[in-house]
């Protein structure tokens, strides 16, 4: 098992309320204004992707990079906090 980061930790570890979506690992300023461009402004709306898609951590990141221009890692990085946090709270 990967270290998570900091960032992970702390996104995982709490409520996601109305944090915005450079909150979420992985997604630092500039894919974070991609997203942003394309209405996906909060953690929030990339974690309704990321339940459209079904929890299915290739088809999100496979979106992430196409929507944002993340790499490979940066996309698993994201999709994973979100299955964690999912596990967490849902």
């Amino acid at each position: 098992m990967s270290t998570t980061s900091q960032k992970h930790r702390d996104f995982v570890g709490e409520p996601m309320g109305d944090k915005p979506v450079t909150s979420l690992s992985g997604i630092g300023e500039t894919l974070g204004k991609k997203l942003e461009e394309q209405g996906f402004d909060k953690a929030s709306v990339v974690l309704g992707q990321f339940l459209l898609l079904k929890k299915d951590t290739e088809l999100f990141t496979e979106w992430l990079k196409d929507a944002s221009g993340a790499n490979s890692r940066q996309a698993r990085s994201c999709a994973q906090c979100l299955k964690e946090w999912c596990d967490a709270f849902l």
